[in-house]
Protein backbone atom coordinates (compact mmCIF):
# COMPACT_ATOMS: atom_id res chain seq x y z
CA UNK A 1 0.00 0.00 0.00
CA UNK A 2 1.34 3.42 -0.96
CA UNK A 3 1.01 5.04 2.47
CA UNK A 4 4.09 7.14 3.16
CA UNK A 5 3.23 8.59 6.55
CA UNK A 6 0.31 9.63 8.70
CA UNK A 7 -0.44 12.42 11.16
CA UNK A 8 -3.41 12.64 13.48
CA UNK A 9 -5.02 14.74 16.18
CA UNK A 10 -7.90 14.06 18.53
CA UNK A 11 -10.54 14.13 15.78
CA UNK A 12 -8.58 14.16 12.52
CA UNK A 13 -6.28 11.92 10.54
CA UNK A 14 -4.34 12.88 7.41
CA UNK A 15 -2.52 10.29 5.35
CA UNK A 16 0.32 11.09 2.94
CA UNK A 17 -0.23 8.62 0.15
CA UNK A 18 -2.46 7.39 -2.65
CA UNK A 19 -6.15 7.98 -1.84
CA UNK A 20 -7.44 4.90 -3.70
CA UNK A 21 -5.17 2.51 -1.85
CA UNK A 22 -5.62 4.41 1.40
CA UNK A 23 -9.42 4.36 1.29
CA UNK A 24 -9.32 0.65 0.45
CA UNK A 25 -8.13 0.16 4.04
CA UNK A 26 -11.19 1.83 5.55
CA UNK A 27 -14.12 -0.31 6.79
CA UNK A 28 -17.28 -0.70 4.73
CA UNK A 29 -20.02 1.88 5.39
CA UNK A 30 -17.81 3.92 7.72
CA UNK A 31 -18.06 7.41 6.18
CA UNK A 32 -20.97 9.78 6.81
CA UNK A 33 -20.14 12.51 4.28
CA UNK A 34 -17.44 13.27 1.72
CA UNK A 35 -16.62 16.61 0.11
CA UNK A 36 -13.68 17.46 -2.16
CA UNK A 37 -12.41 19.04 -5.36
CA UNK A 38 -11.26 16.38 -7.85
CA UNK A 39 -8.15 17.05 -9.95
CA UNK A 40 -8.63 18.20 -13.52
CA UNK A 41 -7.10 15.86 -16.09
CA UNK A 42 -4.23 17.51 -17.96
CA UNK A 43 -5.21 21.02 -16.78
CA UNK A 44 -2.93 21.40 -13.75
CA UNK A 45 0.13 19.38 -12.82
CA UNK A 46 0.23 18.93 -9.06
CA UNK A 47 3.10 16.42 -8.96
CA UNK A 48 5.11 14.09 -11.19
CA UNK A 49 3.77 10.94 -9.53
CA UNK A 50 2.10 8.38 -11.82
CA UNK A 51 -0.47 8.00 -9.03
CA UNK A 52 -1.52 11.64 -9.51
CA UNK A 53 -4.80 11.65 -11.45
CA UNK A 54 -3.97 15.13 -12.75
CA UNK A 55 -1.11 13.58 -14.74
CA UNK A 56 -3.39 11.54 -16.98
CA UNK A 57 -2.71 12.11 -20.69
CA UNK A 58 -6.34 11.91 -21.83
CA UNK A 59 -9.81 12.36 -20.38
CA UNK A 60 -10.46 8.65 -20.89
CA UNK A 61 -7.36 7.78 -18.87
CA UNK A 62 -8.39 10.18 -16.12
CA UNK A 63 -11.88 8.72 -15.74
CA UNK A 64 -10.51 5.17 -15.76
CA UNK A 65 -8.19 6.16 -12.89
CA UNK A 66 -10.91 8.17 -11.11
CA UNK A 67 -13.28 5.21 -11.37
CA UNK A 68 -11.16 3.23 -8.91
CA UNK A 69 -11.74 5.99 -6.35
CA UNK A 70 -15.49 6.06 -6.96
CA UNK A 71 -15.58 2.29 -6.48
CA UNK A 72 -13.98 2.71 -3.05
CA UNK A 73 -16.28 5.62 -2.16
CA UNK A 74 -19.28 3.44 -3.02
CA UNK A 75 -17.97 0.87 -0.53
CA UNK A 76 -17.10 3.14 2.40
CA UNK A 77 -20.07 5.52 2.26
CA UNK A 78 -22.96 4.72 4.56
CA UNK A 79 -26.18 3.89 2.65
CA UNK A 80 -28.21 6.95 1.75
CA UNK A 81 -25.45 9.42 2.68
CA UNK A 82 -23.84 11.94 0.36
CA UNK A 83 -20.66 12.72 -1.57
CA UNK A 84 -20.22 16.32 -2.79
CA UNK A 85 -17.65 17.34 -5.38
CA UNK A 86 -16.67 20.87 -6.36
CA UNK A 87 -15.92 21.38 -10.06
CA UNK A 88 -16.31 23.56 -13.13
CA UNK A 89 -16.75 23.05 -16.85
CA UNK A 90 -13.37 22.97 -18.55
CA UNK A 91 -12.38 25.37 -21.35
CA UNK A 92 -10.70 23.78 -24.35
CA UNK A 93 -7.89 25.21 -26.44
CA UNK A 94 -7.03 25.06 -30.11
CA UNK A 95 -3.56 23.70 -29.34
CA UNK A 96 -4.60 20.96 -26.90
CA UNK A 97 -8.08 19.98 -28.12
CA UNK A 98 -8.27 21.25 -31.68
CA UNK A 99 -11.16 23.64 -30.97
CA UNK A 100 -12.16 26.48 -28.65
CA UNK A 101 -15.16 25.69 -26.49
CA UNK A 102 -16.06 23.83 -23.29
CA UNK A 103 -15.90 20.23 -22.07
CA UNK A 104 -18.70 18.90 -19.89
CA UNK A 105 -16.45 17.88 -16.99
CA UNK A 106 -19.28 18.29 -14.49
CA UNK A 107 -21.54 15.97 -16.48
CA UNK A 108 -18.77 13.43 -17.02
CA UNK A 109 -18.16 13.30 -13.25
CA UNK A 110 -21.88 12.80 -12.58
CA UNK A 111 -22.06 9.95 -15.09
CA UNK A 112 -18.92 8.35 -13.63
CA UNK A 113 -20.56 8.24 -10.19
CA UNK A 114 -23.81 6.92 -11.66
CA UNK A 115 -21.91 3.99 -13.20
CA UNK A 116 -21.10 2.90 -9.66
CA UNK A 117 -24.68 3.16 -8.40
CA UNK A 118 -24.65 6.69 -6.96
CA UNK A 119 -27.81 8.78 -7.31
CA UNK A 120 -27.55 12.28 -8.81
CA UNK A 121 -29.13 14.10 -5.89
CA UNK A 122 -28.37 17.81 -5.97
CA UNK A 123 -26.30 20.60 -7.47
CA UNK A 124 -25.83 24.31 -6.95
CA UNK A 125 -24.08 26.78 -9.26
CA UNK A 126 -21.62 29.13 -7.56
CA UNK A 127 -21.37 32.54 -9.24
CA UNK A 128 -17.96 33.77 -10.34
CA UNK A 129 -17.13 37.22 -11.70
CA UNK A 130 -16.52 36.95 -15.49
CA UNK A 131 -14.39 40.12 -15.44
CA UNK A 132 -12.02 38.57 -12.92
CA UNK A 133 -11.88 35.38 -15.01
CA UNK A 134 -11.16 37.40 -18.15
CA UNK A 135 -8.35 39.32 -16.47
CA UNK A 136 -6.80 36.12 -15.12
CA UNK A 137 -7.16 33.84 -18.16
CA UNK A 138 -7.43 36.24 -21.15
CA UNK A 139 -9.94 33.73 -22.55
CA UNK A 140 -10.98 34.67 -26.09
CA UNK A 141 -14.66 34.12 -25.34
CA UNK A 142 -14.66 36.66 -22.49
CA UNK A 143 -12.76 39.46 -24.21
CA UNK A 144 -14.80 42.50 -25.19
CA UNK A 145 -12.91 42.76 -28.48
CA UNK A 146 -14.34 39.35 -29.40
CA UNK A 147 -17.87 40.75 -29.00
CA UNK A 148 -16.97 43.53 -31.40
CA UNK A 149 -15.06 41.43 -33.93
CA UNK A 150 -16.39 37.85 -33.87
CA UNK A 151 -19.22 37.45 -31.37
CA UNK A 152 -19.84 33.85 -32.44
CA UNK A 153 -16.81 33.01 -30.31
CA UNK A 154 -18.10 34.89 -27.24
CA UNK A 155 -19.36 33.01 -24.21
CA UNK A 156 -20.49 33.56 -20.63
CA UNK A 157 -18.20 33.06 -17.67
CA UNK A 158 -17.84 29.59 -16.14
CA UNK A 159 -19.52 28.95 -12.80
CA UNK A 160 -18.31 26.59 -10.12
CA UNK A 161 -20.62 23.75 -9.08
CA UNK A 162 -21.15 21.77 -5.92
CA UNK A 163 -22.65 18.50 -7.13
CA UNK A 164 -23.95 15.98 -4.61
CA UNK A 165 -24.32 12.26 -5.27
CA UNK A 166 -26.19 10.02 -2.84
CA UNK A 167 -25.01 6.49 -2.04
CA UNK A 168 -27.72 3.93 -2.81
CA UNK A 169 -29.68 2.25 -0.04
CA UNK A 170 -31.92 3.28 2.81
CA UNK A 171 -30.32 5.69 5.24
CA UNK A 172 -29.89 4.39 8.78
CA UNK A 173 -28.15 7.30 10.51
CA UNK A 174 -30.37 10.18 9.46
CA UNK A 175 -29.12 13.76 9.41
CA UNK A 176 -31.49 15.95 11.41
CA UNK A 177 -31.56 19.67 12.19
CA UNK A 178 -33.03 21.58 15.10
CA UNK A 179 -35.38 24.27 13.70
CA UNK A 180 -33.64 26.83 15.89
CA UNK A 181 -30.28 25.98 14.27
CA UNK A 182 -31.69 25.62 10.74
CA UNK A 183 -34.60 28.10 10.41
CA UNK A 184 -36.67 28.53 7.25
CA UNK A 185 -34.80 31.62 6.02
CA UNK A 186 -31.48 29.77 6.26
CA UNK A 187 -32.90 26.82 4.32
CA UNK A 188 -34.30 29.10 1.61
CA UNK A 189 -30.83 30.58 1.15
CA UNK A 190 -29.13 27.19 0.94
CA UNK A 191 -31.88 25.76 -1.30
CA UNK A 192 -31.27 28.43 -3.95
CA UNK A 193 -29.96 26.84 -7.18
CA UNK A 194 -27.36 29.62 -7.46
CA UNK A 195 -25.19 30.86 -4.61
CA UNK A 196 -24.37 34.47 -5.38
CA UNK A 197 -22.72 35.26 -2.05
CA UNK A 198 -19.61 33.04 -2.01
CA UNK A 199 -16.47 35.13 -1.51
CA UNK A 200 -13.79 33.76 -3.87
CA UNK A 201 -11.10 34.78 -1.37
CA UNK A 202 -12.69 32.85 1.52
CA UNK A 203 -10.11 30.09 1.28
CA UNK A 204 -7.66 28.49 3.65
CA UNK A 205 -4.66 29.89 1.79
CA UNK A 206 -5.90 33.42 2.48
CA UNK A 207 -6.73 32.67 6.11
CA UNK A 208 -3.47 30.84 6.89
CA UNK A 209 -0.27 32.70 7.74
CA UNK A 210 1.95 31.83 4.78
CA UNK A 211 5.62 32.49 4.12
CA UNK A 212 6.68 34.27 0.97
CA UNK A 213 8.03 31.13 -0.70
CA UNK A 214 5.20 28.82 0.33
CA UNK A 215 3.65 26.90 -2.55
CA UNK A 216 0.18 28.05 -3.51
CA UNK A 217 -2.62 25.51 -3.74
CA UNK A 218 -4.32 25.83 -7.13
CA UNK A 219 -8.11 26.40 -7.31
CA UNK A 220 -8.88 26.00 -3.59
CA UNK A 221 -12.40 25.24 -2.43
CA UNK A 222 -14.01 28.15 -0.58
CA UNK A 223 -14.53 27.51 3.11
CA UNK A 224 -18.16 28.67 3.08
CA UNK A 225 -18.99 26.10 0.39
CA UNK A 226 -17.47 23.37 2.55
CA UNK A 227 -19.26 24.74 5.60
CA UNK A 228 -22.66 24.65 3.92
CA UNK A 229 -22.18 21.09 2.67
CA UNK A 230 -21.02 19.76 6.03
CA UNK A 231 -23.74 21.67 7.89
CA UNK A 232 -26.56 20.39 5.68
CA UNK A 233 -25.49 16.81 5.04
CA UNK A 234 -23.84 15.66 8.28
CA UNK A 235 -24.43 15.52 12.02
CA UNK A 236 -22.01 16.64 14.73
CA UNK A 237 -19.63 13.77 15.43
CA UNK A 238 -19.96 12.34 11.90
CA UNK A 239 -16.92 11.25 9.90
CA UNK A 240 -16.09 13.48 6.91
CA UNK A 241 -13.74 12.22 4.19
CA UNK A 242 -11.65 14.06 1.59
CA UNK A 243 -9.66 11.96 -0.91
CA UNK A 244 -7.84 15.10 -2.14
CA UNK A 245 -7.06 16.99 1.06
CA UNK A 246 -4.74 19.59 -0.46
CA UNK A 247 -3.75 22.02 2.27
CA UNK A 248 -6.56 20.79 4.54
CA UNK A 249 -9.56 23.03 3.83
CA UNK A 250 -12.20 20.33 4.32
CA UNK A 251 -10.46 19.05 7.44
CA UNK A 252 -10.20 22.47 9.08
CA UNK A 253 -13.89 23.22 8.50
CA UNK A 254 -14.98 19.72 9.57
CA UNK A 255 -13.12 19.91 12.88
CA UNK A 256 -14.30 23.47 13.53
CA UNK A 257 -17.87 22.21 13.08
CA UNK A 258 -17.49 19.31 15.51
CA UNK A 259 -17.00 16.53 12.97
CA UNK A 260 -14.27 13.91 12.66
CA UNK A 261 -12.08 14.03 9.57
CA UNK A 262 -10.08 11.59 7.44
CA UNK A 263 -8.04 12.97 4.56
CA UNK A 264 -5.57 11.70 1.96
CA UNK A 265 -2.99 13.79 0.13
CA UNK A 266 -0.40 12.57 -2.36
CA UNK A 267 1.77 15.67 -2.60
CA UNK A 268 4.21 16.08 0.30
CA UNK A 269 4.21 19.89 0.44
CA UNK A 270 0.39 19.96 0.56
CA UNK A 271 0.35 17.19 3.17
CA UNK A 272 2.77 19.10 5.40
CA UNK A 273 0.75 22.31 5.07
CA UNK A 274 -2.49 20.44 5.79
CA UNK A 275 -1.03 18.97 8.97
CA UNK A 276 0.12 22.43 10.09
CA UNK A 277 -3.32 23.90 9.32
CA UNK A 278 -5.15 21.12 11.20
CA UNK A 279 -2.88 21.46 14.22
CA UNK A 280 -3.41 25.22 14.24
CA UNK A 281 -7.18 24.81 13.92
CA UNK A 282 -7.22 22.30 16.78
CA UNK A 283 -5.18 24.66 18.96
CA UNK A 284 -7.55 27.56 18.27
CA UNK A 285 -10.56 25.32 18.99
CA UNK A 286 -9.07 24.26 22.33
CA UNK A 287 -8.35 27.88 23.28
CA UNK A 288 -11.93 28.85 22.44
CA UNK A 289 -13.31 25.92 24.46
CA UNK A 290 -11.23 26.94 27.48
CA UNK A 291 -12.42 30.54 27.20
CA UNK A 292 -16.04 29.44 27.14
Amino acid sequence: MSIIKQEQGDVWTIVHGDCVEGISGLPDASIDYSIFSPPFSSLYTYSNSPRDMGNCRTDEEFFEHFGFLIEQLARVMKPGRNVSFHCMQLPTSKERDGYIGLKDFRGDLIRAFQKHGFIYASEVAIWKDPVTAMQRTKALGLLHKTVRGNASMSRQGIADYLVTMRAPGDVVDRVTHDPAQYPVDKWQKIASPIWMDINPNDTLQYRSAREHDDERHIAPLQLEVIRRGIDLWSNPGDVVLSPFTGIGSEGVVATEMGRKFIGFELKESYFNQAVANLKNASKQHDMFAEAV
